[in-house]
C-alpha cells in the first residue's frame, strides 16, 4: 500500500482567517486518521500564516499515524523538530516568504547544509525526506547525504498531466527508478488530485508515500472529508 498523508495547512488557513478555532485543525487532523488517512502532514512558516508552531505541538501527542513536518532547515525549524520529534521531517528549500514549494533542493550546491541537517535528524530517531525535482545527478546527490527518502516534487506532472500523460509521467518513472536503485525510500507531492493520482501511482514504482493538502481539502468542500479521503485512498490501491 501506498500512505496517504493529508497536508491541514489549508484547514489552519481557514481558521486563521476568522480568528477563533473554527475549524479545529487538530480535530480535523484526528478526523482524516478517522477516515482512514495513513498520516498527517503540516508545513510551518515562519510567519505562521497557516500551521503555527503551538498547532505541531499539541499534535504531536494527538496523531496516531505518521507525523510529517516540512520546512526549510533554518534552526528554529530544527528546534520545533527536534523537541516534537514527528515520523518524519522533510526538507523543503521554501524561502521564507514563498506562497507555496515551487521547486526542489540543487542538492549539490547544498550538499554541506543538507548533509549536517540529515546526521541531526537521524540522531534523534527522525526519517528524513528532501524535496527534489526528477534529476537523476540530483537524486544521486540527495542519497550521499545519508537521508531515508526523497520527495518527488510532482508540480510539473500535474501541469502536463492533461495535455500528455505518458511524456508528463517518464521523468517520475525515471526518477523513481533512480532512487530506488541508491537506496531511496520514494515520496511523492503538490499537485496531485483525484484527477490525476491513479495514473500516476500506476506508473511511478516504489512509491512509499504522497502527501496532499490543497486539492484534498478543495474535494471535502463537495464531498465530504470521509467521502474525500476513501476517494484518494481508492486511487492508490
Amino acid at each position: 500500500m501506498i500512505n496517504l498523508s493529508v497536508n491541514v495547512n489549508k484547514i489552519a488557513t481557514l481558521r486563521n482567517a476568522r480568528g477563533g478555532n473554527m475549524p479545529d485543525v487538530l480535530q480535523v487532523a484526528m478526523d482524516c486518521e478517522r477516515f482512514g488517512a495513513d498520516g498527517i502532514t503540516v508545513h510551518p512558516r515562519p510567519d505562521e500564516r497557516h500551521i503555527r508552531r503551538s498547532d505541531v505541538l499539541a499534535l504531536r501527542p494527538l496523531v496516531r499515524t505518521e507525523f510529517n513536518i516540512e520546512g526549510y532547515p533554518s534552526e528554529r525549524f530544527m528546534e520545533l523538530v527536534l523537541s516534537v520529534r514527528p515520523t518524519q521531517a522533510t526538507l523543503v528549500p521554501d524561502a521564507p516568504g514563498v506562497l507555496t514549494s515551487s521547486a526542489g533542493w540543487e542538492v549539490q550546491a547544498n550538499m554541506e547544509l543538507l548533509t549536517s541537517v540529515v546526521d541531526r535528524l537521524k540522531e534523534a530517531g527522525i526519517r528524513t525526506s528532501i524535496f527534489v525535482g526528477t534529476d537523476l545527478d540530483n537524486i544521486r546527490a540527495a542519497a550521499r547525504t545519508g537521508a531515508d527518502r526523497v520527495e518527488l516534487f510532482t508540480g510539473p506532472y500535474a501541469e502536463a498531466y492533461d495535455n500528455d500523460p505518458e511524456s508528463a509521467v517518464a521523468p517520475f518513472t525515471a526518477a523513481a527508478i533512480t532512487a530506488h536503485s541508491v537506496g531511496l525510500g520514494l515520496n511523492a507531492g503538490h499537485d496531485l488530485n483525484l484527477h490525476n493520482l491513479r495514473y500516476f501511482q500506476q506508473h511511478v514504482p516504489h512509491l512509499c508515500e504522497v502527501s496532499i493538502g490543497h486539492a484534498l481539502i478543495c474535494d471535502a468542500l463537495y464531498l465530504g472529508l470521509e467521502e474525500t479521503i476513501h476517494a484518494y485512498q481508492a486511487c492508490l490501491k
